[in-house]
């Protein structure tokens, strides 16, 4: 009667630890299908504030896709009738690093077009990569980095970074945070940010 108990724990266990491997294995390709990103953004009040990018590059540094581009960066302002001008064109401290990452002086007004939109209202903000690139084409697998820039005010610009793997298991991913500038003000703008493989 124990052995039998014995055999009947063992076949169970076993039978879990299939389960469970099972379940690990179809988990992995089954939800590892984006990466998303959160933040809470707080709009704030003062000269160049509320500009930000979130954009995927590869190991090399290149462009992949941008997920979101605020409007004033790419389409900029009118003014008294004059030429409308690309926002980083006459204030360079708006996203720098994405204007350069991206070559933004290359691009037509179209491409730039296809991931700009309205600076929100305040509130938490989502946005969702699919793995492929600006022209709708799946990545391979392999590394790639996440990028989110905000200009907080005049030249004070946080920058946020994370090394992830497409193609690996669902996991959060790691960033890491830097910043520009002496000014101390608007530094709530965006927080909590975050990324995740889904």
């Amino acid at each position: 009667m124990k052995t039998k108990k014995i055999i009947t724990l063992v076949v169970l266990m076993l039978s879990m630890s299939a389960t469970s491997l099972a379940t690990d294995l179809y988990g992995v390709a089954a939800k590892v299908k984006t990466l998303e990103v959160t933040f809470s953004y707080n709009r704030q009040n003062g000269p160049g504030s509320n500009q930000y990018a979130v954009w995927i590059e590869d190991e090399r540094g290149t462009v992949v896709k941008t997920l979101f581009v605020t409007a004033f960066t790419t389409k900029g302002r009118q003014r008294q009738g004059e030429a409308t001008q690309r926002g980083y064109t006459f204030r360079p401290t708006c996203v720098p690093s994405w204007v350069k990452a991206v070559k933004a002086e290359e691009r037509t007004d179209e491409d730039l077009d296809a991931y700009t939109g309205a600076t929100p209202q305040s509130g938490l903000q989502t946005f969702i990569w699919d793995f492929t690139d600006q022209t709708g084409k799946k990545v391979k697998n392999g590394n790639y980095r996440v990028r989110v820039e905000a200009t907080l005010i005049n030249d004070r610009i946080v920058n946020y970074t994370g090394t992830f793997n497409v193609g690996g298991k669902a996991t959060d991913v790691p960033l890491t945070r830097s910043i520009a500038g002496n000014d101390g003000s608007h530094d709530q703008m965006i927080a909590d940010v975050k990324a995740t493989l889904k």
